[in-house]
């Protein structure tokens, strides 16, 4: 009797060392869930990693963690991200961006035409769905749930060629004031991308959930997400650990690139009072446009910037159609000056976040938390004025970009069965101490229980995994 509870003994301690090992030692599993944050302007990728706890936001092969949210098409070629917007000023009817501002939404002719009339490619009505007509070898339309499904398409592959597997399941987020049409149209584009949604996650929600702010105690969370193209403000209640929408607002006509037009338009004036013609050709305004929106970013970092652009002005004394010869255009843009063209523009951030207190019958005082989400959010002009209103300083631990891409890949996480995500380390190194403790006081046990009857008390006693020298003498085995 004795021989066979030590056999068995043996057997189970094998199966606990073997386990044991198999965590410490072989490689963790891959993600099975993708994050997916398909925004108006940019878009990006990102996955939970089970074994180290962490977030990866996924870069392209040039290392940036998001892409352009726009698609163009030429005779050969449909190109998503950053080949889309080399094309833009080139090929602007073709070019497809914003596209998120029309998917699932049902227009009435007149707002669409209305909507439509501040965009280069052109934007038809189809029994109120708007769809993009694209003139190359033939004329043919698209949705606006296809342009969505190119660019999840290709941030599918940049996670496949990052992870090394097929990816087939995704988490997506939506604006918290989509309606079930516009989050079943954003389902779609994932479908058509290949990709099968597990969950549609709110942005907001997402983004409280990259700040960690459902692990910590707080009650009002006031989340102020100003991107490329919208501005959304959400205030949230959280309730058992889970984030409610208490109230929202925005303005769909207000993003970073209001901001870029100020500066070019500011840019294009001191052209023609430096040269005295503005720039016409596409090129010129290509180039312009992208110095421009570089000095607003370094902006964010310094105090002034120099714009350098060679420009190719046609003259009134020039008749030919030829190419005219370079001209170096030059300008200090301080972020004095910055702030000054888009003040009445950033005044304008104040009205939304005051609408959500209304309607949330909420003082600013009882808010606990502010979270910035968006890109544009990094100005140092905006961070101010938040603050000044508030009377405290947002929330700014956590990448404004990638905020919501990561909040979404920890919900992919959780979909993927890699609950619970993350431990402390000091928690990490508690439950080690216990697990080791326990291992010692099983192998003491087990020592002094082999040449008993106890053994069999010894085994429902210690159940914990356990490794320890002890040499069987039935068995022959070593653990």
């Amino acid at each position: 009797m004795a021989g066979e509870v030590s056999m068995i003994g043996s057997v189970i301690l094998a199966l606990f060392l073997a386990g044991y090992l198999g965590q410490q030692y072989l490689p963790p599993p891959k993600p099975k869930v993708i994050g997916l944050d398909l925004g108006t302007t940019f878009c990006s990728v990102g996955v939970f990693h089970p074994g180290s706890g962490e977030v990866e936001v996924i870069a392209d092969e040039e290392g940036r963690k998001s892409i352009p949210s726009a698609v163009s098409f030429t005779t050969t070629a449909v190109l998503a991200g950053h080949e889309a917007v080399d094309l833009a000023d080139i090929n602007p009817q073709n070019t497809i961006y914003d596209a998120k501002r029309f998917i699932g939404k049902i227009f009435e002719p007149e707002v669409l035409e209305k909507e439509s009339a501040r965009y280069p490619f052109k934007v038809i009505n189809n029994n109120g769905s708007a769809e993009f007509v694209i003139s190359t070898n033939h004329t043919f339309t698209v949705t606006p749930e296809f342009i969505g499904s190119r660019l999840l398409l290709k941030l599918r592959k940049l996670a496949e060629r990052q992870l090394g597997v097929v990816v087939q399941k995704a988490v997506i987020s939506v604006p918290a004031e989509f309606d079930e049409r516009q989050r079943n149209y954003t389902a779609r584009a994932a479908n058509l991308a290949g990709l099968e949604v597990l969950r549609v996650i709110n942005e907001p929600t997402a983004a409280a959930m990259a700040y960690g702010l459902h692990k910590v105690d707080v009650f009002n969370v006031l989340v102020v997400d100003l991107g490329g193209g919208t501005l959304d403000v959400s205030l949230l209640n959280k309730q058992g650990g889970m984030f409610l929408t208490r109230a929202m607002a925005g303005n769909n006509k207000l993003g970073g690139q209001d901001f870029s037009q100020r500066l070019l338009q500011y840019t294009t004036e001191r052209v023609q009072q430096e040269f005295g013609v503005p720039p016409t050709l596409k090129e010129d305004i290509h180039h312009l446009r992208q110095a421009v929106e570089a000095a607003k970013l370094n902006l964010t970092l310094q105090p002034s910037v120099t714009i350098q652009v060679p420009l190719h002005l046609r003259t009134l004394d020039r008749f030919d159609s030829s190419t005219p010869p370079p001209v170096l255009f030059q300008a200090v843009i301080t972020r004095t000056l910055f702030e000054e063209l888009n003040e009445d523009l950033f005044q304008k951030i104040l009205a939304p976040v005051e609408t959500v207190l209304a309607e949330g019958h909420l003082d600013k005082k009882e808010v606990d938390e502010i979270v910035l989400v968006g890109g544009s959010t990094r100005i140092p002009r905006i961070r101010r004025l938040i603050s000044e209103y508030f009377g405290k300083e947002p929330n700014t631990s956590v990448d404004p970009d990638l905020a919501v891409v990561t909040g979404v890949a920890i919900q992919a996480g959780i979909m993927g069965g890699s609950w619970p995500l993350q431990e402390e380390k000091n928690a990490q190194k508690t439950r080690h101490r216990k697990a080791y403790d326990a291992q010692r006081s099983f192998c003491s046990a087990w020592k002094s229980a082999l040449t008993s009857e106890k053994a069999d008390s010894v085994l429902k006693q210690h159940s914990s995994t356990a490794t320890c020298n002890i040499r069987s003498e039935q068995s022959g085995f070593t653990f």
